[in-house]
């Protein structure tokens, strides 16, 4: 039969599938219904502990492409097809106090799924980094199974905060080990894209004693602007600020990140975000090294916290599984995590025609002629 068990990072999951932090898990009764749905673990919207403070009105919306003209808008038109999220909301705006008794309920009503605290201070103080271990200890003593560190939002109110930890190595390896010292539970880090090359930041999590990295968070990026109007399709008083994409739009560069991580470090965890609505996504990320995988945008599609997605999720799961039983052996995502993580190369390690006239894009000899080229004659 199918197993659809995984351990990851020392935790029992009876599904690889997880709600990622973000607006679905924002509230008790929200990660109630979700565990009820059949998610195999979900990671609370991000626990801190400075005051935060929404903008007004609309804190995320959905943008939509049509097949006659390509245009991405958030206005929604017949035949069109979902493209993105886009948010530009803050961490949780309740308190350590507010989610501490919740926490616990939580885990009393459902002991057997998996319950991963998002957590968030901020930097470059003493002061702060005892934050990050006063959230942990809450949270770890009240139910947590796991604590996931939020290295990666993209549009934090604070400039030390977010993702702003997450484009410096220095603090990703300071932050990890400061909260490494008194965590009890497995300590995940959660990484921006928004960065010249993840596998820096990833290894210098490692090296502060991370468990496992989740890559990644959002793509900082902008709303399109009306054409009729003139205004962002999402705006303030008509500002704007940088937000951060999600859905099926950057499921490419996710993927694309994902292996670079994970080929650099084939011995460690890694659990994907980014474009999953159903296993076929899934997939790319298991096999490229995944051990699990977080949804978010589709989701908050399906009733908020996903009860259509999580049953695709699973059945995908066991289809597969069966489908290469016989043939495979393959009775479990840990038998095929990571198979594909090999075929993907340097592009110069791509087959050429013939290699023998490649000279890696430059001439053969720069600035004489090509060996093959006649001299011509000064004689006449």
């Amino acid at each position: 039969m199918p197993n659809r068990s995984v351990r990851f990072t020392g935790i029992n999951f009876e599904n690889p599938f997880l709600l990622s932090s973000a607006p679905p898990t924002e509230s008790e009764n929200n990660i109630l219904r979700a565990f009820e749905a059949g998610w195999g673990g979900v990671v609370t919207k991000t626990i801190g502990l400075h005051p935060v403070v929404n903008v007004v009105g609309a804190k995320a919306k959905f943008m939509r492409t049509s097949p006659d003209d390509a245009s991405v808008s958030m206005k929604k038109r017949p035949g069109a097809a979902l493209h993105s999220s886009w948010n530009w909301e803050l961490i949780s705006d309740k308190t350590l106090d507010w989610w501490v008794p919740r926490l616990r309920r939580i885990k009393e009503a459902f002991p057997s799924r998996v319950l991963i605290a998002s957590i968030m201070a901020g930097s470059g103080n003493d002061k702060e980094l005892r934050n990050w271990q006063t959230l942990a200890r809450a949270c770890q003593e009240n139910g947590a199974d796991g604590l996931e560190l939020n290295f990666s939002c993209p549009h934090m109110d604070r400039k030390d905060m977010g993702s702003n930890i997450g484009k410096d190595e220095g603090l990703c390896s300071v932050v990890t080990e400061a909260v490494k010292e008194v965590a009890t539970v497995p300590v995940w880090c959660k990484l921006t894209p928004a960065t010249r090359d993840m596998v820096v930041e990833a290894a210098a999590c490692f090296r502060g004693g991370a468990d496992a990295i989740v890559s990644s968070n959002t793509f900082p990026s902008l709303p399109m602007i009306d054409p009729e109007t003139l205004e962002f399709e999402i705006n303030v008083d008509g500002k704007v600020s940088s937000g951060g994409l999600g859905g099926p739009a950057i499921l490419p560069m996710s993927l694309a990140n994902m292996a670079r991580m994970t080929k650099a470090f084939p011995d460690k965890a890694f659990s994907g975000i980014g474009g999953i609505s159903d296993f076929s996504q899934a997939l790319s990320y298991f096999l490229l090294g995944c051990g699990t995988v977080q949804v978010c945008t589709a989701a908050m599609l399906d009733q908020a916290v996903g009860p259509r997605v999580i049953q695709r999720l699973n059945a995908g799961l066991d289809a597969f599984l069966e489908q290469h039983a016989a043939a495979d052996g393959w009775r479990s995502v840990e038998e095929f995590r990571g198979i594909r993580r090999d075929r993907v190369v340097l592009q110069s390690e791509i087959r050429r025609p013939d290699a023998s006239e490649y000279e890696g894009g430059y001439e053969h000899v720069e600035g004489y002629a090509a060996p093959t080229e006649r001299p011509v004659s000064m004689s006449s």
